[in-house]
């Protein structure tokens, strides 16, 4: 049962005796108030000078201080719990804004790929073996990479103004299909001096496709590519061969100390691609890339540039020829000082592997 509040005349009184110089203990015995209510006044009037009831900042919390540690202890312990699990699990009512004081916020998990040990030691070893890499040398990267895009997929995720009541309302919904309304697969890449062609994947990627692509000149302006193809579902070592052949080698061949990126895909592997390389070991150098390292690519940011300004269209593509414009357009009109950033952030990404501890990055 909460105590009946002293009487604001006998709190003066108080505060008028601890100036006089009396103690806590004399102050107490005098006015027979606890010596723990004495301080306890005191201790406001230092702090607010005054010893009136200040207005709250909303209702009295449920939480005892007790019951408030417990809450955090157990939302540290369990980030990915729920505050209805945690009102169910526990005899005091959960409060999100007790959470909110520890420094803890609800926010949408970020999705990282799953490292095992090795990957883990295969990312240290990396970092630490271009942690001293110049500039230069890391402005002769060409970095690739290959990624899908569905044409209902730019549109996943959108906020609208709504009234109660109007969320299923036509103008405030996305439209859906099955399967994204299909999708098409690009290989891109880029250099801190250029940024190369789009090109996208015809039906099955095989290991001689991606040679091919490789073989051909990058510096061709994105806009003037415009492939007509299948929808490709899958990259195999045919097709990378093809690719790898026709677009990647005589971009690598305009300087024979450069280095050539890619990732650790099947195709990428495959015996043919292998082969190839060492055909050509003499003009320029493939980079041993880490598995699971996604963090370390700096093209995959382009990526995300190409997929907000898709989101951000007047206009959005209602087919894949439709969708395929827009990319290129995209592509196309990427700033140099964009992709010089990416590159220029490899240092960066690099110490964020080491303070990780082995850990996930920022990035």
């Amino acid at each position: 049962m909460k105590s009946k509040e002293l009487s604001v005349d006998l709190q003066d009184r108080m505060v008028s005796r601890h100036k006089s110089g009396e103690g806590y203990r004399k102050i107490s015995a005098a006015l027979k108030v606890p010596m723990s209510t004495v301080a306890s006044i005191i201790r406001k009037w230092k702090k607010f000078e005054t010893t009136r009831t200040l207005p709250t900042a909303g209702r009295p919390s449920y939480l005892s201080n007790l019951g408030r540690r417990a809450l955090v202890r157990e939302v540290t312990r369990n980030p990915m719990v729920t505050l209805s699990e945690l009102q169910r699990s526990s005899v005091e009512r959960g409060e999100p804004s007790a959470i909110h004081q520890s420094g803890l916020y609800g926010r949408v998990a970020r999705r990282k790929p799953l490292l095992s040990k090795r990957h883990m030691a295969a990312h240290v070893e990396f970092a630490k073996r271009h942690l001293k890499d110049s500039q230069t040398m890391r402005n002769k990267i060409l970095w690739s990479d290959e990624t899908k895009i569905e044409l209902f997929g730019v549109n996943a995720r959108r906020h609208v103004w709504r009234k109660p009541g109007t969320a299923h309302h036509q103008a405030n919904t996305i439209p859906t299909v099955k399967h994204g309304g299909g999708s098409i697969i690009l290989l891109g890449c880029f250099s801190a001096a250029v940024i190369g062609k789009l090109v996208r994947i015809k039906g099955k990627m095989t290991a001689a496709m991606y040679r091919d692509i490789l073989e051909e000149n990058l510096l061709q302006s994105a806009l003037d590519l415009r492939h007509r193809v299948p929808i490709g579902h899958r990259l195999n070592a045919t097709g990378y061969l093809s690719i790898v052949s026709d677009h990647v080698h005589p971009f690598m061949t305009i300087s024979s100390d450069g280095y050539f990126q890619q990732d650790n895909a099947p195709c990428h592997k495959a015996r043919i691609i292998s082969n190839w390389f060492l055909e050509h070991d003499n003009e320029f150098t493939v980079l041993k890339w880490p598995p699971q390292s996604p963090d370390l690519k700096p093209i995959e940011h382009l990526w995300d540039v190409v997929e907000r300004e898709l989101r951000a269209l007047d206009v959005h593509p209602t087919n894949l020829h439709q969708l395929q414009d827009a990319i290129l357009s995209i592509w196309a009109n990427i700033s140099k000082e964009c992709f010089q950033h990416l590159v220029e952030s490899m240092p960066h990404r690099i110490k964020a592997v080491l303070k990780a501890n082995r850990g996930q990055t920022p990035y």
